[in-house]
């Protein structure tokens, strides 16, 4: 045989057999009887031989009266000993099966509170579950945990307590990473109360972490829709996207390569320690090619962190996709060996899904601004053909007849200069409506009161028409909103400059529920029905259009007017 280690305790010494009590009463029943038999026999054959009656009496009183009941004393004591000895067993037994039972209910209470603790939606949730599971577990009449950030909950027993105004015995271990877990009792707290509170608390801790992390993916996942719901330009929006991506995982520098219309695949953003830029549509490295094709999150070698930053040894790629093909690759990138090991590859392959819409998105803005530019151009270049030149070269045939008037009708030829200085004056000021209207109007810089404020103020001095400015309630929208709602007031406002001959005009823009904006002029007015598709000067919106754009967002948009009394364009969009 092996001899044991010599860092084993040794064994304890066997404990000497004890003989069980069935065993007992049998060894008294078979051996007692036969065994008295024998004892009187030669006793009374002993007291025989004594031939003295008063010995022999005084030789029966001693054997029957002190030895025979002292006999029957030790068998039966002998006997019940071994009955204490069965009943203390049982009684260690029943203990014991107590003790397995309340261990085996911590143990399914802790189990319960673990998974209720997965299954939390929230920290609130988390506060909650942890303090009815302590009490569940532990049997506390009441518990309260506190965590970080000023959360708190508290939970009470089922069971009232026996006597309300008798002090409960607190019991208090702390949460790792921070906060309390407090208990109190009715009963002094054993220590195997005070140890499984200390695993409750590592347990509590744990649902907190995976608690805060589930919020702060969602927060970056909110953050980085927002983002792509609300960023059209296609750097901003790059930049935004890989730095919440970087972030979740401390690195140091990313990138962003997009496929051409080629399929080409191109450098659209870095930064790295060199600082940030633009990639000038250099192609791509090898690594950024190799996560294109596997088209799944790959970890680069050295080597090829190295290609993709400068002084790097480790990058993360992931691959931007979706139903209409590859979109780009995302690599983010660090100087340390090791830095991508426990990233969190889901979540930031998710993100980089996301950041495809965004690209997406993006691009078709860029695509319908071009259609739009070269929409423009064509119609500033129908209205100066059908408009402004045919009026220019009117006023050049009425110059050129007062030039052989002159002489002969001095009188007609100066009607004839007036009624051309006229016409001038009236095309001068509509190409001045027109610049007016077409000027850019920086939204993101000044926001859009701001814009709006500015916007009237102009148009009245523009104009020579009184203009009054009311901004009420709380204003909240989109970006994509705010750009179709001042479009609407550019629009709303080119056509009273334009066609209302107005000497005031009211705009009102009201923040409750919904957005209102309100256009009111004091002009000509006009019939609806029979003007639902006049293109106006400033972009080419009849009012049809402008109805279906404020529809398409969920919103409403209505024009109320009729011939000379003055007419009102209003517009609702939801908030934001």
């Amino acid at each position: 045989m092996t001899d044991l280690p010599a860092s084993l305790p040794a064994a304890p010494p066997p404990k000497p057999r004890e003989v069980p009590l069935s065993d007992r009463v049998r060894l008294v029943r078979n051996v007692l009887p036969p065994l008295i038999v024998l004892v009187v026999a030669v006793v009374e054959y002993l007291i025989a031989g004594l031939r003295d009656p008063g010995r022999e009496v005084w030789a029966h009183l001693l054997f029957y009266g002190l030895v025979g009941p002292a006999v029957t004393f030790f068998s039966v004591e002998w006997i019940a000993e071994g009955t204490r000895a069965r009943e203390r067993a049982e009684r260690e037994l029943r203990d014991l099966y107590g003790q397995l039972r309340a261990s085996h209910g911590r143990l399914q209470a802790v189990q319960e509170l673990m998974r209720d603790l997965t299954e939390a939606p929230d920290m609130g949730a988390v506060v909650e579950v942890a303090a009815r599971g302590a009490v569940r577990a532990t049997g506390a009449v009441q518990a309260t945990l506190t965590v970080p950030g000023g959360l708190s909950g508290t939970a009470r027993g089922e069971v009232p307590v026996s006597t309300p105004s008798a002090d409960l015995y607190p019991l208090k271990v702390g949460i790792p990473g921070g906060g309390a877990l407090a208990l109190h009792f009715e009963t002094p707290p054993a220590p195997e109360t005070e140890t499984l509170a200390q695993a409750l608390a590592a347990e509590v801790a744990t649902g907190v972490e995976a608690a805060r992390q589930r919020t702060l993916d969602l927060m970056t996942l909110y953050s980085v829709d927002q983002s792509i719901r609300a960023e059209r330009n296609l750097r901003r929006l790059l930049a935004r996207v890989t730095r919440n991506m970087a972030e979740r995982v401390r690195a140091g520098a990313r990138a962003a390569y997009l496929s051409d219309q080629d399929g080409v695949l191109r450098l659209e953003y870095r930064q790295d320690a060199e600082g940030e830029g633009m990639g000038g549509g250099n192609l791509a490295p090898p690594f950024a090619l190799r996560v294109a094709e596997a088209d799944t999150p790959l970890t680069a070698t050295a080597g090829e962190a190295a290609e993709v930053f400068p002084g790097a040894a480790s990058a993360l790629g992931f691959p931007m996709r979706d139903e209409e093909g590859l979109v780009g690759v995302l690599v983010l990138g660090d100087a340390r060996p090791d830095a991508f090991t426990d990233a969190r590859v889901p979540l930031l392959a998710l993100l980089a899904a996301q950041a495809a819409l965004g690209v997406r998105n993006a691009r078709a803005y860029l695509y319908s601004e071009e259609l739009a530019i070269s929409d423009e151009r064509a119609r500033i270049a129908r209205e100066i053909h059908d408009g402004v030149a045919q009026s220019l070269a009117f006023c050049a045939l009425k110059l050129d007849l007062v030039a052989r008037q002159l002489h002969a009708d001095p009188e007609r030829a100066e009607a004839e200069v007036r009624a051309a200085t006229a016409l001038l004056r009236e095309q001068i000021r509509e190409v001045r409506r027109s610049i007016f209207a077409l000027r850019p109007i920086d939204l993101e810089r000044y926001g859009l009161l701001e814009t709006v404020r500015r916007y009237v103020e102009d148009f009245g001095q523009q104009n020579g028409v009184r203009t009054t400015l009311n901004v009420t309630g709380e204003i909240h929208l989109a970006p994509g909103d705010e750009a179709m709602v001042f479009r609407i007031l550019q629009e709303s406002l080119n056509n009273v400059a334009k066609h209302a001959r107005a000497r005031e005009v009211t705009v009102t823009l009201h923040g409750g529920q919904h957005v209102t904006l309100r256009v009111q002029d004091d002009g000509a007015g006009f019939d609806p029905e029979q003007v639902s598709g006049r293109v106006s000067s400033a972009g080419g919106l009849g009012l049809m259009q402008m109805r279906e754009r404020v529809e398409s967002r969920g919103g409403k948009y209505r024009v109320l007017s009729e011939p000379g009394h003055g007419t009102l364009v209003e517009a609702e969009v939801p908030q934001a």
